[in-house]
């Protein structure tokens, strides 16, 4: 369904869009609005494209309304970075804001970006201005639009990565959106030389559904690029970055109960060369907008379109509309989607340090204190960070006679383990979800750490406390922690109650599959001792969990099957 396709068969969303004058709404009115710590109808949906969500504590939502008040309104806001990049002093600023105006806690997201939680509506421009102000911002950070543009975080070869880096960044330029409303709105009527309210890319109502692109760098697959709507795999050819392989219609939204929704790898598209990546992200992009579905949301991403219409038919418009031919996609090989932590070296005189952050929540408490110990990491010793697509951060550039002092900063503050506690841990990723998460029907970020011991403890009864499992944990099925991709992933139906998923890789190339539905967590830990006992006794040397259920079979008897697993 085109652009100009009948009003009438439109979602409403598409209806707010194309009257809210590029995205102004009447936001400005809502913020002024202290009556109420929520904004008006209709102005969460376009707040989204300005880069925060309205939110409510769920866990105060049925004391509230007994005592007649309205929800505890607050608000997540994203901050824009590509490839997760952050100096010393945006880390700096960063953290300060989330100390006065937020929760006192970063969050670091799947997407290497930071996320506020409870900021209120009355912080909410302050927040805003303060992260303008580190030369960072939160433009299409959420909403119809391209989000934060992913870079793989570490690479064997620096000049790789800083060629993908810069490839990503003018990815990411280019695909903003060109309206004055942020600038209006949240800057207080400052506005950049050369903007217009004219869209080129995304026209009048943006794009149907999100957008999502990313850049791997073989080996790694840490931005899991089969993941994503846009892919662009890294072809490294003598040392240098020859250009990259595209992908096209990954996604791993689904909704509980409806089959016409599904987790879908992207498929190979072609090769391009680096001159050609910022034009044929665009022209992805444009033939989205004019034939993505908008009159289901459910059906309107990226990856619908080219299951509907065919991956040749997909090729072929692009190409017209780039007046160049795609060449053939290049092979290219993955050895993981995990990270590596500790020390590695980055030139003579200089490491670089990967932290492990449980959940990629930064915090101060009786226990742990990893907020202010990155803070004076910052201060002191970082020459920059990098955020990973696995909630954890890299700190860059450590001058080789200070990682004596680093390493004792981290002990002082509870991080004396560079190395999670377990390889389970080590991969363990979830979303947020409750209390603020709307969309969330069981925990996972608040569950994680329990839930990776308790399965631990299984792989430890059966010999396998170092094993390599992937485990991820999702407080609903549209999939922000990227569960389908995982060896064991479970997906929030009811409070306490979860969907197991089984079957993912190591390496983000393989589907789960939904082995049962609806389970408390003590069955799913009894059903998952049960495979780990069968995996002990009968598994080939070396092989991972997850391929074992496929070889053995398990899957193909057991599986509660989404039908697509493998598509």
């Amino acid at each position: 369904m085109s652009q100009d396709s009948n009003d009438d068969q439109r979602s409403e969303v598409e209806h707010l869009k194309q009257r809210s004058r590029h995205l102004r709404g009447t936001l400005e009115q809502s913020l002024d609005d202290a009556v109420t710590g929520a904004l008006r109808e209709g102005d969460p949906q376009l707040g989204k494209f300005h880069g925060f969500y309205q939110q409510d504590d769920r866990d105060l939502r049925v004391e509230r309304l007994r005592r007649k008040l309205e929800p505890a309104w607050s608000y997540m806001i994203r901050v824009r970075m590509p490839a997760g990049l952050c100096s010393p002093q945006q880390w700096l600023a960063l953290s300060a804001l989330a100390r006065t105006h937020a929760n006192g806690t970063l969050r670091l997201t799947t997407r290497q970006a930071f996320q506020y939680h409870g900021v209120i509506k009355r912080e909410l421009k302050a927040t805003m201005q303060g992260i303008n102000a580190t030369l960072l911002d939160t433009i299409a950070a959420c909403g119809d639009v391209n989000r934060n543009v992913m870079v793989t975080a570490r690479s064997e070869l620096a000049a790789v990565h800083e060629a993908a880096v810069a490839d990503a960044r003018a990815v990411s330029e280019h695909l903003l959106p060109r309206t004055r409303a942020y600038h209006e709105i949240w800057l207080d009527g400052e506005k950049l030389a050369g903007e217009t309210d004219e869209e080129p890319i995304y026209g009048a109502t943006y794009l149907p559904r999100k957008f999502k692109i990313s850049f791997a760098i073989p080996p790694v697959n840490d931005v899991d690029v089969y993941a994503q709507d846009l892919g662009f795999v890294a072809v490294v050819e003598n040392g240098a970055l020859a250009g990259y392989t595209v992908t096209v219609g990954g996604g791993m939204g689904v909704t509980h109960g409806d089959d016409a929704t599904y987790p879908r790898l992207a498929d190979p598209l072609g090769f391009v060369t680096r001159d050609q990546v910022v034009a044929v992200a665009e022209q992805v992009v444009c033939v989205q907008r004019d034939y993505g579905d908008r009159g289901n949301r459910k059906h309107a991403r990226l990856k619908y379109t080219i299951a509907d219409r065919g991956l040749d038919w997909f090729r072929g418009e692009v190409e017209a509309r780039l007046g160049f031919a795609l060449q053939p996609p290049r092979e290219t090989a993955f050895e993981t989607n995990g990270d590596a932590f500790g020390w590695t070296r980055c030139d003579d005189d200089r490491w670089n340090l990967t932290l492990f952050v449980p959940g990629g929540r930064l915090l101060d408490n009786d226990k742990v204190r990893s907020l202010r110990a990155l803070e004076q990491l910052a201060e002191d010793h970082a020459r920059g960070f990098i955020l990973t697509g696995n909630q954890n951060v890299v700190v860059t550039g450590i001058d080789a006679a200070s990682r004596e002092t680093v390493d004792a900063l981290l002990a002082e503050s509870g991080l004396a383990a560079l190395q999670p506690a377990h390889p389970l841990e080590a991969r363990a990723i979830a979303c947020v979800a409750l209390p603020t998460c709307a969309l969330a029907m069981a925990e996972a970020e608040r569950a994680l750490p329990s839930l990776t011991g308790e399965v631990h403890a299984r792989l430890e009864r059966h010999g396998l406390g170092d094993q390599p499992v992937s485990l991820r944990v999702s407080g609903c099925p549209n999939g922000c922690s990227r569960p389908y991709l995982a060896e064991i992933a479970l997906v929030g139906k009811a409070p306490g109650r979860y969907n197991l998923h089984l079957g993912g890789d190591l390496r983000g190339e393989r589907l789960n599959r939904l082995y049962a539905e609806n389970l408390p967590e003590d069955r799913i830990l009894d059903t998952l001792d049960g495979l780990f006992a069968k995996y002990s006794a009968e598994r080939d040397t070396d092989e991972p969990f997850g391929d074992f259920l496929h070889r053995s079979g398990v899957l193909g008897a057991h599986a509660g099957g989404e039908g697509r697993a493998d598509a």
